[in-house]
């Protein structure tokens, strides 16, 4: 196939407004009785039965193409009815399908449009809150408040302005996090350490009486699929443990309380690496280079825009869809996009295709070298599951 032959095969694009991650929460809110507001496009296809509990159980890197290939491998999870699958987004990683699914809206509306995109003159790492490319790790959280960066009400702010009981159930570390912040404010944390009370947290939260709202998150699937692949040995056991977790779950839920199970992207294994730190023409002409192996911002020098757009698509040929931004924006990547987002944006977007990454062996030595990865176009990345559990 020719470089050019790639650039006219279209990828899967979310289905803003109609059945993405971001239609999640605000359908959890309309079925605990809580007036919402429309999503980008319309109109929804994710409804979910009236209840007076809910619990929304987020397994990162729970893919509806993974669950399908190793269903022997969560027998739970894949007997249950699901009401997906959903499109994560773009790009399909975690920060940016945990501010849709936290806000209810699309990247281009929330403005976390990437693992790390432009502030001012630098780039912030979402996931951590800190200077991308840098080694000393120092939180931006005051330089860059999240709620100024995201500065959009979360459905967790709205449920809880509307008298429902928000709890978020994830990692103690994740307690005032920057993305955390961001993405799921407006509900009671519960830190937790492993599966045990996570679940625990999860069931005790909607037991409680009255209209409850209990958000779990579980990241272990997504990191075992980054270190070793996903579908390897350590990811299946890890999946059977999972499965395990929402079967608990489901099984002690009390009555009139629904357990809904999605991820926030799937994953595919690489092994055709493209190293931006090592390859002369990639660099020529680039400012910074944000986001992640799968879907990346170039940010061009002034004037260099249509050299780098060129040499890109030379260089990455039919192993990439390489779009400038104003196309990529037309093309409905992320969504309307507000006029605050539009400059953290790279002037050129790249979404990798097949196996390919392209890599900072540098600046990135640890998730470059990884097989595992996320956040392109393809229907590997973007398609999660809705599994519901509970009332119907």
């Amino acid at each position: 196939m020719s470089p050019a032959a790639g650039l006219h095969e279209e990828p899967l694009l979310p289905r803003y407004g109609r059945k993405s991650l971001a239609e999640v929460l605000p359908a959890a809110l309309a079925a605990l009785g809580v007036p919402t507001e429309p999503g980008a496009g319309g109109p929804s296809e994710v409804v979910l039965p009236p209840v007076r509990a809910l619990a929304l159980l987020l397994i990162d890197g729970l893919g509806a193409d993974l669950l399908r290939r190793f269903a022997e491998d969560a027998p739970f999870l894949a007997g249950l009815p699901d009401a997906g699958p959903l499109t994560a987004g773009f790009p399909s990683s975690t920060s940016i399908s945990l501010v849709s699914l936290g806000t209810g809206t699309p990247p281009g509306a929330h403005g976390v449009v990437g693992i790390s995109f432009r502030t001012g003159d630098e780039l912030l790492d979402s996931l951590r809150w800190t200077t991308h490319g840098t080694a000393d790790n120092v939180d931006r959280r005051e330089e860059h408040p999240p709620e100024e960066v995201q500065s959009l009400p979360t459905a967790f702010e709205r449920a809880t302005a509307a008298g429902v009981a928000v709890t978020v159930v994830s990692q103690r570390q994740f307690r005032g996090s920057g993305l955390t912040r961001a993405a799921l404010r407006g509900g009671r944390f519960r830190g937790t350490f492993a599966l045990g009370d996570l679940a625990a947290e999860v069931v005790t939260a909607v037991e409680r009486p009255g209209r409850q709202l209990c958000y779990g998150y579980h990241s272990e699937l997504d990191g075992l699929g980054h270190l070793y692949g996903p579908g390897s040995l350590p990811w299946r056991m890890q999946l059977a443990q999972v499965d395990r977790l929402a079967a608990r779950i489901a099984e002690d839920l009390p009555s009139g309380a629904l357990l809904a199970i999605t991820g926030d992207h799937g994953m595919v294994e690489v092994d055709r690496r493209f190293d931006f730190d090592r390859h002369t023409d990639l660099r020529r002409g680039v400012l910074l280079l944000g986001g992640d192996p799968r879907a990346r911002h170039v940010y061009t020098r002034a004037g260099a825009e249509a050299d780098v757009l060129a040499i890109w698509r030379e260089v990455l040929g039919d192993s990439a869809w390489v779009l400038p931004r104003a196309e990529a924006v037309a093309r409905n990547w992320f969504g309307p996009v507000a006029e605050r987002t539009t400059e953290r944006i790279g002037d050129i977007v790249v979404a990798t295709r097949g196996t390919a990454a392209v890599t900072r062996s540098e600046a990135e030595p640890v998730i470059s070298g990884m097989p595992g990865q996320h956040g392109s176009l393809t229907p590997a990345e973007q398609l999660v599951p809705l599994l519901l559990s509970g009332p119907s």
